[in-house]
């Protein structure tokens, strides 16, 4: 039987990358029938290497890479490495999935390798994790700033970022440009309302008007 039109299931997805990677495996995972894997930063690339070309993983394709800022994790119990990417990939051929995490080793100057020698997709998605949380991708070939401005300030992701911002921005009629200037708002801090109220807006009251 082709092997292209079979569903793989998970247990065989997680024996294959296994067996393929071998001692660069820090951690292996399977919950949810979906199969997680985690590497070290300094075996990174050649992991995504070997899960593209080895016979049983053949991922083909990356569909997803984003960053994450584990600093608030578990409401501030998290005592890893702050900031990972996580890929996720997916092999059209043996039609089967694989999430793929790694930690940054340095939480002040997080590093990784560039993956778009192995998938050119990661070249935006890159581009956007370095944008957006300061990741830098070492080998990319085009590491700018993607969804901010070019003088934005910060990373926005990140956890400690502010929510208002540093700067803001605004159009100057008397310049005929757009000027930078210190945020006006005053800071405030979010926090989840807590409705106690019977009647809180009227609901109550609606509901035994009409009952329906």
């Amino acid at each position: 039987m082709n092997p292209a039109v079979v569903s793989s299931n998970p247990e065989s997805v997680r024996d294959a990358v296994t067996a393929a990677l071998g001692d660069k495996l820090k951690r292996i995972d399977l919950k949810l029938g979906e199969v997680t894997v985690l590497v070290a930063a300094q075996n990174y690339s050649e992991a995504c290497r070997i899960l593209k070309e080895a016979p049983g993983c053949q991922f083909e394709q990356m569909i997803d890479l984003c960053g994450i800022d584990y600093s608030e994790y578990r409401a501030g119990a998290w005592d890893g490495p702050r900031y990972a990417v996580v890929v996720h990939l997916l092999s059209l051929s043996l039609n089967q999935r694989l999430r793929l995490r790694v930690f940054a080793a340095d939480d002040d100057f997080p590093v990784l390798d560039s993956i778009t020698g192995i998938w050119s997709a990661a070249n935006w998605f890159e581009r956007e994790a370095f944008d957006l949380l300061g990741i830098i991708f070492e080998g990319h070939s085009d590491l700018r700033r993607l969804l901010t401005d070019y003088g934005f300030i910060g990373h926005p992701f990140r956890k400690d970022f502010p929510v208002s911002g540093h700067v803001e921005m605004r159009y100057d009629p008397e310049r005929k440009r757009v000027i930078y200037q210190p945020v006006s708002i005053e800071p405030r801090e979010i926090t989840p309302r807590i409705i106690r109220e019977e009647n809180y807006g009227g609901i109550g009251a609606i509901a035994r008007r009409d009952p329906s």
